[in-house]
Protein backbone atom coordinates (compact mmCIF):
# COMPACT_ATOMS: atom_id res chain seq x y z
CA UNK A 1 0.00 0.00 0.00
CA UNK A 2 2.72 2.38 0.77
CA UNK A 3 4.24 1.70 -2.63
CA UNK A 4 1.10 2.52 -4.33
CA UNK A 5 0.43 5.87 -2.83
CA UNK A 6 3.74 6.83 -3.42
CA UNK A 7 3.53 5.77 -6.86
CA UNK A 8 -0.02 7.64 -7.12
CA UNK A 9 1.91 10.74 -5.26
CA UNK A 10 4.53 11.01 -7.98
CA UNK A 11 1.87 11.03 -10.62
CA UNK A 12 -0.27 13.51 -9.35
CA UNK A 13 3.40 15.69 -8.86
CA UNK A 14 4.09 15.38 -12.52
CA UNK A 15 0.92 16.10 -13.75
CA UNK A 16 0.76 19.28 -11.21
CA UNK A 17 4.47 20.14 -12.63
CA UNK A 18 3.15 19.60 -16.11
CA UNK A 19 -0.11 21.96 -15.66
CA UNK A 20 2.04 25.06 -13.91
CA UNK A 21 4.94 24.47 -16.29
CA UNK A 22 2.23 25.43 -19.17
CA UNK A 23 0.73 28.20 -16.83
CA UNK A 24 4.23 29.49 -16.63
CA UNK A 25 4.41 29.62 -20.19
CA UNK A 26 2.12 31.91 -20.55
CA UNK A 27 -0.85 29.47 -22.32
CA UNK A 28 -3.91 29.10 -20.63
CA UNK A 29 -4.75 25.59 -22.33
CA UNK A 30 -3.36 22.14 -22.11
CA UNK A 31 -0.87 20.98 -24.78
CA UNK A 32 -1.02 17.60 -23.01
CA UNK A 33 -1.29 16.57 -26.91
CA UNK A 34 1.22 18.86 -28.46
CA UNK A 35 4.95 18.34 -28.58
CA UNK A 36 6.86 21.23 -27.52
CA UNK A 37 10.37 21.42 -29.33
CA UNK A 38 12.66 23.15 -27.10
CA UNK A 39 16.04 24.51 -29.58
CA UNK A 40 19.40 24.70 -26.99
CA UNK A 41 21.62 27.27 -28.25
CA UNK A 42 24.25 24.99 -28.98
CA UNK A 43 22.05 23.39 -31.50
CA UNK A 44 21.48 26.33 -33.92
CA UNK A 45 23.49 26.56 -36.92
CA UNK A 46 25.60 29.76 -36.21
CA UNK A 47 29.10 28.41 -37.10
CA UNK A 48 30.47 27.86 -40.67
CA UNK A 49 30.57 24.04 -39.97
CA UNK A 50 27.10 23.90 -39.53
CA UNK A 51 26.22 25.55 -43.14
CA UNK A 52 25.31 23.38 -45.55
CA UNK A 53 22.86 23.35 -48.14
CA UNK A 54 22.67 24.80 -51.59
CA UNK A 55 22.86 28.63 -50.32
CA UNK A 56 26.43 29.87 -50.10
CA UNK A 57 26.23 30.67 -46.60
CA UNK A 58 29.59 31.75 -46.27
CA UNK A 59 29.09 34.71 -48.58
CA UNK A 60 25.56 36.04 -47.49
CA UNK A 61 27.39 36.13 -43.74
CA UNK A 62 30.30 38.38 -45.25
CA UNK A 63 27.44 40.21 -46.86
CA UNK A 64 25.63 40.53 -43.90
CA UNK A 65 28.90 41.55 -41.63
CA UNK A 66 29.93 44.06 -43.79
CA UNK A 67 25.70 45.51 -43.87
CA UNK A 68 25.95 45.43 -39.89
CA UNK A 69 29.04 48.31 -40.02
CA UNK A 70 26.89 50.50 -42.23
CA UNK A 71 26.43 53.95 -39.75
CA UNK A 72 22.70 53.57 -40.66
CA UNK A 73 22.58 50.43 -38.89
CA UNK A 74 22.82 49.10 -35.12
CA UNK A 75 21.66 45.67 -34.98
CA UNK A 76 20.85 42.68 -37.29
CA UNK A 77 19.55 38.80 -37.26
CA UNK A 78 18.86 36.76 -39.61
CA UNK A 79 17.74 33.39 -40.25
CA UNK A 80 17.71 31.30 -43.45
CA UNK A 81 15.53 28.13 -43.56
CA UNK A 82 16.48 26.01 -46.91
CA UNK A 83 14.28 22.76 -47.51
CA UNK A 84 12.45 23.21 -44.79
CA UNK A 85 15.09 23.13 -42.51
CA UNK A 86 17.08 25.88 -39.94
CA UNK A 87 20.25 26.00 -41.75
CA UNK A 88 21.54 29.52 -40.48
CA UNK A 89 20.85 31.68 -37.74
CA UNK A 90 23.75 34.76 -36.94
CA UNK A 91 23.45 38.17 -35.33
CA UNK A 92 25.68 41.41 -35.96
CA UNK A 93 25.91 44.65 -34.12
CA UNK A 94 24.42 46.07 -31.27
CA UNK A 95 21.14 45.87 -29.47
CA UNK A 96 22.11 49.26 -27.88
CA UNK A 97 24.85 51.53 -28.99
CA UNK A 98 24.86 53.61 -25.94
CA UNK A 99 26.08 50.05 -24.36
CA UNK A 100 27.49 47.84 -26.48
CA UNK A 101 25.39 45.36 -25.79
CA UNK A 102 25.30 42.81 -28.48
CA UNK A 103 23.03 41.25 -30.54
CA UNK A 104 22.56 37.83 -29.15
CA UNK A 105 20.02 34.87 -31.06
CA UNK A 106 17.87 35.24 -27.61
CA UNK A 107 17.28 39.59 -28.48
CA UNK A 108 14.03 40.31 -28.59
CA UNK A 109 12.63 42.50 -31.83
CA UNK A 110 9.57 43.81 -33.01
CA UNK A 111 7.79 42.04 -35.52
CA UNK A 112 5.95 45.19 -36.62
CA UNK A 113 3.43 44.70 -39.44
CA UNK A 114 4.28 40.70 -39.76
CA UNK A 115 2.05 40.18 -36.62
CA UNK A 116 -0.38 40.71 -38.72
CA UNK A 117 0.35 37.09 -40.14
CA UNK A 118 -0.18 35.59 -36.85
CA UNK A 119 -3.54 37.12 -36.64
CA UNK A 120 -4.25 35.67 -40.13
CA UNK A 121 -3.18 32.37 -39.59
CA UNK A 122 -5.91 32.35 -36.12
CA UNK A 123 -8.78 33.52 -38.71
CA UNK A 124 -7.74 31.02 -40.62
CA UNK A 125 -7.55 28.11 -38.24
CA UNK A 126 -10.83 29.46 -36.36
CA UNK A 127 -12.55 29.20 -39.69
CA UNK A 128 -11.41 26.19 -40.60
CA UNK A 129 -12.89 24.53 -37.41
CA UNK A 130 -16.08 26.27 -38.08
CA UNK A 131 -15.48 29.01 -35.21
CA UNK A 132 -15.44 32.36 -37.30
CA UNK A 133 -17.19 32.71 -40.26
CA UNK A 134 -15.05 34.99 -42.55
CA UNK A 135 -18.01 36.19 -44.89
CA UNK A 136 -20.25 37.19 -41.86
CA UNK A 137 -20.40 41.14 -42.16
CA UNK A 138 -18.27 42.78 -39.20
CA UNK A 139 -21.31 45.10 -38.11
CA UNK A 140 -22.81 41.35 -36.75
CA UNK A 141 -19.68 41.47 -34.08
CA UNK A 142 -19.89 43.59 -31.34
CA UNK A 143 -16.46 46.03 -32.63
CA UNK A 144 -15.76 49.66 -32.54
CA UNK A 145 -15.19 50.14 -36.48
CA UNK A 146 -17.17 52.45 -38.04
CA UNK A 147 -16.72 53.25 -41.59
CA UNK A 148 -18.39 55.91 -44.20
CA UNK A 149 -21.37 55.39 -45.73
CA UNK A 150 -21.79 52.06 -42.51
CA UNK A 151 -20.08 50.27 -45.00
CA UNK A 152 -18.75 48.10 -42.07
CA UNK A 153 -22.60 46.13 -42.58
CA UNK A 154 -21.30 45.05 -45.74
CA UNK A 155 -17.84 44.39 -45.38
CA UNK A 156 -17.23 41.02 -44.33
CA UNK A 157 -14.58 39.58 -41.71
CA UNK A 158 -12.58 38.19 -44.38
CA UNK A 159 -12.57 41.74 -46.58
CA UNK A 160 -11.42 43.19 -43.56
CA UNK A 161 -8.12 40.92 -42.95
CA UNK A 162 -7.26 41.54 -46.75
CA UNK A 163 -7.18 44.91 -46.61
CA UNK A 164 -10.91 45.89 -48.44
CA UNK A 165 -11.74 48.54 -46.18
CA UNK A 166 -11.85 51.28 -48.93
CA UNK A 167 -10.26 53.76 -46.57
CA UNK A 168 -7.35 55.82 -47.73
CA UNK A 169 -3.82 54.00 -46.83
CA UNK A 170 -2.72 53.68 -43.11
CA UNK A 171 -6.02 55.79 -41.96
CA UNK A 172 -5.33 57.95 -39.04
CA UNK A 173 -2.03 56.17 -37.87
CA UNK A 174 -0.51 59.76 -36.94
CA UNK A 175 -3.33 60.17 -34.18
CA UNK A 176 -2.75 56.78 -33.19
CA UNK A 177 0.86 57.55 -33.13
CA UNK A 178 0.12 61.02 -31.02
CA UNK A 179 -1.22 58.91 -28.38
CA UNK A 180 -5.23 58.51 -29.17
CA UNK A 181 -7.14 55.79 -27.91
CA UNK A 182 -7.70 53.06 -31.06
CA UNK A 183 -10.81 51.94 -29.97
CA UNK A 184 -12.15 55.58 -30.86
CA UNK A 185 -10.12 55.69 -33.96
CA UNK A 186 -12.10 53.18 -35.21
CA UNK A 187 -15.50 54.62 -34.30
CA UNK A 188 -14.35 58.17 -35.34
CA UNK A 189 -13.01 56.59 -38.78
CA UNK A 190 -17.16 56.92 -40.41
CA UNK A 191 -16.06 60.23 -41.28
CA UNK A 192 -12.53 59.36 -42.70
CA UNK A 193 -12.12 59.63 -46.82
CA UNK A 194 -12.06 56.72 -48.89
CA UNK A 195 -9.86 55.88 -51.66
CA UNK A 196 -12.44 53.26 -53.14
CA UNK A 197 -15.57 51.75 -52.46
CA UNK A 198 -15.43 49.31 -49.46
CA UNK A 199 -14.43 45.78 -50.32
CA UNK A 200 -13.66 46.70 -53.99
CA UNK A 201 -9.68 47.37 -53.57
CA UNK A 202 -6.63 46.98 -51.30
CA UNK A 203 -5.63 50.09 -49.31
CA UNK A 204 -2.94 49.05 -46.08
CA UNK A 205 -4.27 49.60 -42.66
CA UNK A 206 -3.40 49.12 -39.06
CA UNK A 207 -6.22 50.85 -37.25
CA UNK A 208 -8.80 49.41 -38.67
CA UNK A 209 -6.99 46.09 -39.46
CA UNK A 210 -6.90 45.79 -35.18
CA UNK A 211 -10.77 45.21 -35.63
CA UNK A 212 -9.84 41.70 -36.03
CA UNK A 213 -8.26 41.44 -32.32
CA UNK A 214 -12.11 42.48 -30.96
CA UNK A 215 -13.99 39.83 -33.66
CA UNK A 216 -11.11 37.37 -32.75
CA UNK A 217 -11.17 37.63 -29.12
CA UNK A 218 -15.23 37.15 -29.18
CA UNK A 219 -14.95 33.99 -31.15
CA UNK A 220 -12.13 32.39 -28.93
CA UNK A 221 -13.70 33.52 -25.95
CA UNK A 222 -10.87 34.65 -24.69
CA UNK A 223 -8.39 38.05 -24.85
CA UNK A 224 -7.10 38.10 -28.55
CA UNK A 225 -3.48 38.10 -27.85
CA UNK A 226 -4.25 35.33 -25.16
CA UNK A 227 -5.55 33.09 -27.96
CA UNK A 228 -2.58 33.32 -30.17
CA UNK A 229 -0.18 32.91 -27.87
CA UNK A 230 -1.98 29.33 -26.66
CA UNK A 231 -2.94 28.00 -29.65
CA UNK A 232 0.27 28.82 -31.77
CA UNK A 233 3.54 30.36 -29.99
CA UNK A 234 3.76 28.21 -26.73
CA UNK A 235 3.00 24.32 -29.23
CA UNK A 236 5.12 25.92 -31.44
CA UNK A 237 7.98 26.20 -28.65
CA UNK A 238 8.09 29.94 -29.46
CA UNK A 239 8.83 30.98 -25.55
CA UNK A 240 10.03 34.22 -26.54
CA UNK A 241 7.17 35.09 -28.80
CA UNK A 242 4.36 37.55 -27.28
CA UNK A 243 2.83 40.88 -27.20
CA UNK A 244 3.15 44.26 -25.43
CA UNK A 245 5.30 46.80 -24.74
CA UNK A 246 6.35 45.84 -21.04
CA UNK A 247 6.85 42.25 -22.22
CA UNK A 248 9.41 43.08 -24.48
CA UNK A 249 11.10 46.29 -21.53
CA UNK A 250 11.17 43.66 -18.76
CA UNK A 251 12.85 41.36 -21.21
CA UNK A 252 16.84 40.34 -20.03
CA UNK A 253 18.00 40.99 -23.88
CA UNK A 254 16.26 43.34 -26.21
CA UNK A 255 16.88 45.52 -29.06
CA UNK A 256 16.62 48.92 -28.76
CA UNK A 257 15.36 51.18 -31.35
CA UNK A 258 17.62 53.37 -33.45
CA UNK A 259 17.94 56.21 -35.56
CA UNK A 260 21.70 56.55 -36.83
CA UNK A 261 23.77 56.41 -33.82
CA UNK A 262 21.12 57.67 -31.82
CA UNK A 263 18.80 55.46 -29.43
CA UNK A 264 15.32 56.56 -30.01
CA UNK A 265 12.67 57.11 -27.60
CA UNK A 266 10.21 53.42 -27.36
CA UNK A 267 6.69 54.26 -28.22
CA UNK A 268 4.07 52.18 -27.16
CA UNK A 269 1.27 53.17 -30.06
CA UNK A 270 1.42 49.80 -32.27
CA UNK A 271 1.61 47.57 -29.53
CA UNK A 272 -2.03 49.17 -28.55
CA UNK A 273 -3.48 47.60 -32.00
CA UNK A 274 -1.71 44.09 -31.30
CA UNK A 275 -3.46 42.35 -34.59
CA UNK A 276 -1.89 44.84 -36.90
CA UNK A 277 1.64 44.97 -34.96
CA UNK A 278 1.65 43.84 -31.49
CA UNK A 279 4.54 40.78 -31.41
CA UNK A 280 8.11 40.40 -30.46
CA UNK A 281 10.53 37.40 -30.16
CA UNK A 282 13.99 36.61 -30.93
CA UNK A 283 15.12 35.36 -34.50
CA UNK A 284 15.02 31.80 -33.72
CA UNK A 285 11.61 31.76 -32.94
CA UNK A 286 10.44 34.04 -36.05
CA UNK A 287 12.41 31.20 -38.14
CA UNK A 288 9.95 28.77 -36.26
CA UNK A 289 7.31 30.56 -37.19
CA UNK A 290 7.85 30.87 -40.89
CA UNK A 291 8.78 26.95 -40.31
CA UNK A 292 4.99 26.48 -39.52
CA UNK A 293 3.69 29.41 -42.29
CA UNK A 294 5.41 26.60 -44.81
CA UNK A 295 3.68 24.23 -43.51
CA UNK A 296 5.97 22.35 -40.88
CA UNK A 297 3.69 21.98 -37.99
CA UNK A 298 0.16 20.09 -39.21
CA UNK A 299 -0.34 19.05 -35.84
CA UNK A 300 -0.50 23.14 -34.49
CA UNK A 301 -1.41 24.68 -38.30
CA UNK A 302 -3.35 22.25 -40.58
CA UNK A 303 -2.74 22.93 -44.22
CA UNK A 304 -5.96 23.80 -44.61
CA UNK A 305 -6.24 26.44 -41.75
CA UNK A 306 -3.02 27.37 -43.89
CA UNK A 307 -4.67 27.48 -47.17
CA UNK A 308 -7.64 29.98 -45.70
CA UNK A 309 -4.90 32.37 -44.54
CA UNK A 310 -2.77 32.60 -47.50
CA UNK A 311 -4.91 32.37 -50.32
CA UNK A 312 -4.91 35.90 -52.33
CA UNK A 313 -8.33 37.85 -52.02
CA UNK A 314 -7.32 41.14 -53.57
CA UNK A 315 -4.72 42.30 -56.11
CA UNK A 316 -2.17 44.92 -54.43
CA UNK A 317 0.13 47.34 -55.92
CA UNK A 318 3.61 46.04 -56.10
CA UNK A 319 6.01 45.90 -52.74
CA UNK A 320 8.51 47.97 -51.72
CA UNK A 321 9.88 51.07 -53.46
CA UNK A 322 12.77 51.50 -56.05
CA UNK A 323 14.84 48.59 -57.16
CA UNK A 324 12.92 45.81 -54.98
CA UNK A 325 9.62 47.03 -56.51
CA UNK A 326 10.95 46.70 -60.30
CA UNK A 327 11.47 43.02 -59.32
CA UNK A 328 8.47 41.98 -58.14
CA UNK A 329 5.09 42.17 -59.91
CA UNK A 330 1.54 40.32 -59.68
CA UNK A 331 1.04 41.01 -55.86
CA UNK A 332 -2.01 39.89 -53.98
CA UNK A 333 -2.72 39.83 -50.30
CA UNK A 334 -4.79 37.28 -48.44
CA UNK A 335 -5.98 37.14 -44.72
CA UNK A 336 -2.70 39.45 -43.43
CA UNK A 337 0.07 37.77 -45.38
CA UNK A 338 1.50 38.98 -48.86
CA UNK A 339 1.99 37.22 -52.22
CA UNK A 340 4.27 38.12 -55.04
CA UNK A 341 6.47 36.67 -58.08
CA UNK A 342 10.16 37.78 -58.40
CA UNK A 343 12.10 36.39 -60.93
CA UNK A 344 9.96 33.50 -61.87
CA UNK A 345 9.13 32.41 -58.47
CA UNK A 346 6.04 32.74 -56.46
CA UNK A 347 6.87 34.32 -52.49
CA UNK A 348 5.14 34.62 -49.82
CA UNK A 349 4.81 36.21 -46.12
CA UNK A 350 5.08 39.79 -44.76
CA UNK A 351 7.40 42.92 -43.92
CA UNK A 352 6.83 45.36 -41.48
CA UNK A 353 8.07 49.03 -39.92
CA UNK A 354 7.80 50.45 -36.87
CA UNK A 355 9.67 53.95 -35.17
CA UNK A 356 13.46 52.43 -34.68
CA UNK A 357 12.51 48.25 -35.62
CA UNK A 358 12.20 46.39 -39.27
CA UNK A 359 10.91 43.27 -39.98
CA UNK A 360 11.23 40.73 -42.82
CA UNK A 361 9.67 37.11 -43.39
CA UNK A 362 9.74 36.23 -47.02
CA UNK A 363 10.25 32.55 -48.28
CA UNK A 364 9.28 30.07 -51.52
CA UNK A 365 6.46 27.67 -50.24
CA UNK A 366 7.46 25.37 -53.42
CA UNK A 367 10.90 25.09 -51.79
CA UNK A 368 10.33 26.24 -48.48
CA UNK A 369 13.12 28.41 -48.63
CA UNK A 370 13.46 31.33 -47.08
CA UNK A 371 14.74 34.08 -44.87
CA UNK A 372 13.11 35.89 -41.65
CA UNK A 373 15.31 39.43 -40.54
CA UNK A 374 15.18 41.96 -37.76
CA UNK A 375 16.98 45.16 -37.45
CA UNK A 376 16.15 47.80 -34.78
CA UNK A 377 16.93 50.68 -37.01
CA UNK A 378 14.78 52.76 -39.90
CA UNK A 379 17.10 52.02 -42.87
CA UNK A 380 14.82 49.77 -45.61
CA UNK A 381 17.92 48.51 -47.40
CA UNK A 382 17.94 44.89 -45.08
CA UNK A 383 14.72 44.10 -46.86
CA UNK A 384 16.81 42.74 -49.65
CA UNK A 385 18.06 39.71 -47.93
CA UNK A 386 15.49 37.15 -48.56
CA UNK A 387 15.99 38.43 -52.40
CA UNK A 388 19.63 37.65 -52.63
CA UNK A 389 19.17 34.55 -50.79
CA UNK A 390 16.75 33.37 -53.04
CA UNK A 391 18.83 34.28 -56.16
CA UNK A 392 21.90 32.22 -53.95
CA UNK A 393 19.56 29.02 -53.71
CA UNK A 394 18.52 29.27 -57.37
CA UNK A 395 22.41 29.95 -57.98
CA UNK A 396 21.68 33.40 -59.79
CA UNK A 397 24.82 35.50 -59.35
CA UNK A 398 23.63 39.00 -61.11
CA UNK A 399 21.15 39.81 -58.59
CA UNK A 400 23.59 41.77 -56.56
CA UNK A 401 21.16 42.61 -53.89
CA UNK A 402 23.52 43.21 -50.86
CA UNK A 403 26.34 44.75 -52.71
CA UNK A 404 27.18 47.92 -50.49
CA UNK A 405 29.24 50.05 -53.58
CA UNK A 406 25.96 51.45 -54.99
CA UNK A 407 25.48 53.05 -51.49
CA UNK A 408 26.28 56.60 -50.68
CA UNK A 409 29.83 57.27 -49.54
CA UNK A 410 29.90 56.86 -45.51
CA UNK A 411 30.10 60.78 -44.23
CA UNK A 412 29.85 60.48 -40.67
CA UNK A 413 26.22 58.21 -40.26
CA UNK A 414 22.81 59.55 -40.10
CA UNK A 415 20.13 57.35 -42.05
CA UNK A 416 20.27 55.86 -44.91
CA UNK A 417 18.90 57.86 -47.98
CA UNK A 418 18.65 57.69 -52.15
CA UNK A 419 18.82 54.65 -53.54
CA UNK A 420 19.62 52.12 -50.72
CA UNK A 421 16.38 53.43 -48.97
CA UNK A 422 12.87 51.40 -49.04
CA UNK A 423 9.43 53.57 -48.89
CA UNK A 424 7.95 50.51 -46.58
CA UNK A 425 4.98 51.52 -44.77
CA UNK A 426 4.12 49.29 -41.67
Amino acid sequence: MPRILLGLIAVAALVLTGWFGVRALGGSHMLASVDIPFKSAENLPDTPEEWRGRIDYRTLDRQLSDLAQRPEMAGLAVAVVEDGELRFVRTYGVADKSTGAPVTPQTLFRWASVSKTATGALAGAMANDGTVDLDRPVADWRTSLHLPGGAEARLSFGDLLAQRTGLTKNAYDEKLEEGQDPALLRSSLSGAPLQCEPGTCHTYQNIAFDTASEILAQAANEPFTDAVESRFFRPLGMISAGYGMERLTNAKDWARPHRGAQVRPLKEAYWRVPAAAGVESDIVDFATWMQAMMGNRPDVLPKAALKIAHEGRVRTERLYGGTLRQANSDATYGLGWRSFSYDGYRLEGHSGAVSGYRATMIFEPATRTGVVAMWNSDWGFPFRIPFAVIDSYHKHSDGRWLDLSELPPVTGGGAGSGPAAVNLKR
